[in-house]
């Protein structure tokens, strides 16, 4: 079996010593080579360079990174490789790649462009022994399964959307969680769909949920719109990710981390 020739804080097992600390994680997602941001994945607009904001939430103390091709699976093409091998120059720090990832030789291409970790979605749904065999080549560390989940109409439960948030699986997040658990993926990085780009806090309910059924890390992602929903999130997930509020500089990595150490939040300062 090949690994990651990764750090040893990669460990992802809960009640590690690297899992003590909560992580903060700015997301960038990318298309036609621009950092955008939008609400419910719609009405994007370009906020940056994403080498140049890259460096900046690195050198300002963000734990990871995650680099997003939004539009790749869509558009059927790769991922940006030259971009991610730009960003990836930038930073010291964990590095997820995702977005157009369809094969093992798909994820090898990434790790060697200076990816850590690379990201599933809609090719795990399409085909589910990726995780596996990708999970048995490179190890769990490095596999991370992209959940976009959005609350059914009858408001009982989740549904896995794929596609960039386009199409519905009808397949319900904490049955498809648990499975993507069991074939390989050392780490969820679960985005709520209601509550993306709105700024009016993260789904709680969605993660707490979520976390009671894996052990395996939760990455919480999704509606975060000030320092306070930091705090409540982290109470139920590992880790929290992040766009709109660092993006437009209406706080920064730095002093969410002070608050939240303020706030008895367990953080790498």
């Amino acid at each position: 079996v090949q690994t990651c020739a990764l750090p040893i804080y990669f460990g992802f097992e809960r009640g590690d010593t690297y899992m003590l600390t909560k992580r903060i994680i700015p997301c960038l997602d990318v298309k036609d080579g621009n950092v955008v941001k939008g609400i419910h994945f719609l009405g994007l607009k370009e906020v940056g360079d994403p080498a140049a904001l890259a460096k900046k939430y690195y050198l300002d103390g963000a734990d990871e990174l995650v680099f997003l091709d939004i539009s790749a699976t869509v558009e059927k093409r790769k991922t940006m490789v030259e971009v991610v091998k730009k960003v990836a120059k930038e930073i010291f720090i964990p590095f997820t790649v995702g977005g157009g990832i369809q094969t093992v030789e798909d994820v090898r291409a990434m790790l060697m462009a200076g990816a850590d970790k690379v990201s599933l979605n809609s090719a795990a749904i399409r085909n589910p022994s990726l995780i596996k065999e990708a999970s048995e080549r490179f190890g769990n560390q490095c596999v991370v399964l992209a959940v976009d989940a959005k609350r059914r109409k009858d408001n009982a439960g989740w549904n896995v959307y794929i596609e960039g948030g386009r199409k519905d699986t009808g397949i319900d997040c904490m049955e498809w969680i648990q499975k993507g658990v069991s074939l390989g993926a050392g780490e969820i990085l679960l985005t709520s769909m209601d509550a993306d780009g709105t700024k009016d806090g993260f789904d709680i309910e969605l993660y707490k949920a979520v976390s009671k059924i894996v052990n395996v890390p939760v990455i919480a992602s999704g509606g975060c719109g000030k320092m306070e929903d930091f705090v409540d999130t982290l109470q139920v997930s590992d880790a929290a990710l992040a766009a709109s509020i660092f993006h437009y500089e209406e706080s920064n990595v730095q002093n969410v981390k002070k608050y939240l150490k303020e706030k008895g939040v367990a953080v790498r300062i």
